[in-house]
This record gives C-alpha cells, structure tokens and sequence, in this order.
C-alpha cells in the first residue's frame, strides 16, 4: 500500500506538461467509462429479479448525485475519445511525434469547446425538472 501510494504521489507531483496529464486523465477516464459500464449491466440484469427490483433501481438514478454523475460520464467518454484519436494520429501518422504537445492543446481545447453547452445543456434540463 505503501508503494502505491508513493507511486500515485509521484504521478501528481511530475511536472510533464499536457502530455503527462493526458496520459493521466485518459487512465482515469478509461476507468470511469468502464466502471459505468459494470454499473450498467448490473442494472440492466436486475429486470429477471422482477418490475419491483428494477424500478427500485431506476429510481436511485434519479438522485442528483447520480445526475450530475451522468455529466461526468459524458465528460470520461468525450475525453476518452478525444484523446485516443490523438494517440491513434501520434502513432500511425508518419512525423506526428513532433507535434504531440500541439495535439494534447488541440485535445484539451477540443474537451472544454465541447464539453460547456453540453454540461449547460444537461444542467438546465435537470433544473427544469425534466430528465437528462
């Protein structure tokens, strides 16, 4: 335990630029898309303990913390993507290399270009009362 954490202590304190902290979030992200996905098919598998059990289910992701969840998952998958085409150009494209740190701006700038109206978007419909 002591090693992990010293290991996840020298993750946060390097210092490598947007490359690193792309590397960084698109583990991160990876993990919160799959863990959705186990969260899923949990869910979906509830339906053969019958109508009460599901419905049971479908009402906790009416809490607003799973709400608010639902933006954070847009948010891993979009990055997740993002980030993986720039690793697929970084690698397949002759010369790209020399232009990863242009590429992980250009990912991060995509990222947040994307991701406010539609966090606008998710948040003003659940404030209206309407689902996400």
């Amino acid at each position: 335990m002591k090693a992990f954490l010293k290991e996840v202590y020298d993750v946060i304190r390097y210092r490598g630029g947007g490359g690193h902290w792309s590397y960084v979030a698109h583990r991160v992200t990876g993990v919160g898309v799959l863990l959705f996905l186990a969260i899923h098919i949990l869910d979906t598998a509830l339906i053969g303990f019958g109508p009460e059990v599901f419905n049971k289910m479908m009402a906790l992701y009416r809490h607003p913390l799973f709400r608010l969840s639902e933006i954070g998952l847009f948010g891993s998958v979009l990055f997740h993507a993002l980030n993986g085409v720039r690793i697929v150009v970084v690698d397949f494209v002759p010369g790209a290399t020399r232009h990863h740190r242009v590429l992980a701006r250009v990912t991060w700038v995509s990222f947040f270009v994307l991701m406010v109206p539609v966090t606008i978007i998710m948040l003003s419909h659940w404030l209206k009362g309407e689902g996400l």
